[in-house]
């Protein structure tokens, strides 16, 4: 391809029931963004929002007639109608996936060709939730733009930098030989938030940091010197801190209990865990924080409660992983916004260094940490879409 620019590379991000779509210039130093946005509710009350870079709205369109957008694949024909109009003949260069997972083989991004989609579809067992919809993203995809190279980014490739007794669960080595190993996910938000860093200050970068991703999905890493150390995700995308809708760390005798004492089927077990618990299944409102915070009920708070002192746990734990914190990032919709979820969490740090700047943190200001105090304090926002199209830019570019 060109290396002095033209052309767009696509990134698709397919969830459950939502597609994500962001457009980048390839420019010489790098994916520049263009537009983004996504089609929620597909296959229930379809919704079509499409933003350019300065953040205006370009599309906002909800269906409620026979035309709607009925899976992925309809939904993707949408947003390519779409291109289409906006693009006026701009050619689309290559296409850059989320996957979520990678297994133990795939540790970089990834050129897309038979023989690696059936290497995705063997690693479904290991997130049933998350890769299919991945790989209807890409086959999607590839119908619609035949030719096109595509690139598939994991989210567990930046944590295999972990040492084996960070990955391992104290089982027969024969289950680790199997993969059932600590792959931690999130992996493209920490990536971007730690080269961001790095790029800010690049003695910071090269330090100890615990990084925050608190969104719908909520996990921890520790990273050392740009390297993932340890994160709070295990297996699965269901282990560690409570989540929107998602348990987190739960002891394996519940489930047992659930199964053999309360007669739940494992199908059973598995909604609960994924999509009845969490901030939505404690406060008994919602998974959405604001709405928590504006029931102001005992269940709403406590659930509030529960949160901060899990994060706060694994704060300590992720920084005990790295031998000490040189600073502490809060990213996602969550760890951006929530200043008062931010105020709880760091409250009873002070013995690791961190205070915080009330004004400051009620303020969502890019460094929220008190003045002299022994850890940085940030906030940034992720850009997993951004990760994708640097890394989709540069396989493409390096042949």
């Amino acid at each position: 391809m060109p290396a002095d620019g033209g052309g767009l590379v696509l990134v698709l991000n397919a969830g459950s029931s939502s597609l994500k779509f962001a457009g980048f210039a390839a420019m010489p130093e790098g994916p520049e963004p263009r537009f983004g946005g996504q089609v929620e509710g597909i296959g229930a009350a379809p919704h079509l929002v499409a933003r350019n870079a300065a953040g205006e709205v370009l599309a906002d369109h909800r269906w409620d007639g026979g035309d709607a957008p009925a899976n992925h694949a309809e939904a993707l024909g949408v947003i390519v109608r779409g291109l289409d109009q906006a693009l006026q003949g701009e050619a689309i260069l290559a296409i850059g996936h989320r996957v979520v997972h990678g297994g133990t083989d795939f540790a970089a991004p990834l050129r897309i060709d038979d023989a690696a989609m059936a290497a995705l579809d063997r690693l479904v067992p290991l997130a049933p939730l998350h890769q299919p919809h991945n790989l209807v993203g890409i086959r999607a995809a590839a119908a619609h733009f035949p030719g096109v190279p595509q690139v598939a980014c994991f989210d567990t490739a930046f944590h295999r930098t972990q040492s084996w007794a960070a990955e391992t669960y104290a089982l027969p080595p024969r289950f680790y030989d199997q993969g059932i190993r600590r792959y931690g996910f999130h992996g493209l938000s920490y990536e971007y938030i730690s080269r961001r860093i790095a790029a800010e200050d690049a003695a910071l970068g090269a330090g100890r940091l615990v990084v925050a991703h608190l969104g719908n999905g909520a996990s921890l890493c520790a990273i050392e010197g740009g390297r993932s150390r340890a994160s709070t995700m295990g297996f699965t995308a269901l282990d560690g801190i409570p989540m929107g809708t998602r348990s987190g760390q739960i002891d394996p005798g519940v489930v047992l209990h659930m199964i053999d004492a309360l007669g739940m089927t494992t199908a059973e077990v598995t909604r609960l865990l994924y999509n009845g618990s969490g901030l939505k299944g404690l406060s008994g409102v919602s998974q959405d924080v604001r709405q928590i915070e504006a029931a102001g009920t005992e269940a709403a708070g406590r659930a509030l409660e529960h949160f901060a002192f899990r994060v706060r746990r694994e704060i300590g734990a992720m920084a005990a992983s790295i031998g000490g914190i040189d600073a502490l990032v809060f990213t996602a919709g969550i760890g951006e916004n929530a200043h008062g979820l931010r105020a709880r969490i760091c409250a009873g740090l002070e013995f690791l260094g961190i205070t915080l700047d009330p004004a400051r943190n009620a303020a969502n200001a890019a460094e929220i940490s008190a003045a002299g105090a022994a850890v940085r304090v940030l906030v940034r926002r992720t850009d997993e879409e951004g990760m994708i199209a640097r890394h989709t830019l540069d396989l493409l570019r390096a042949g």
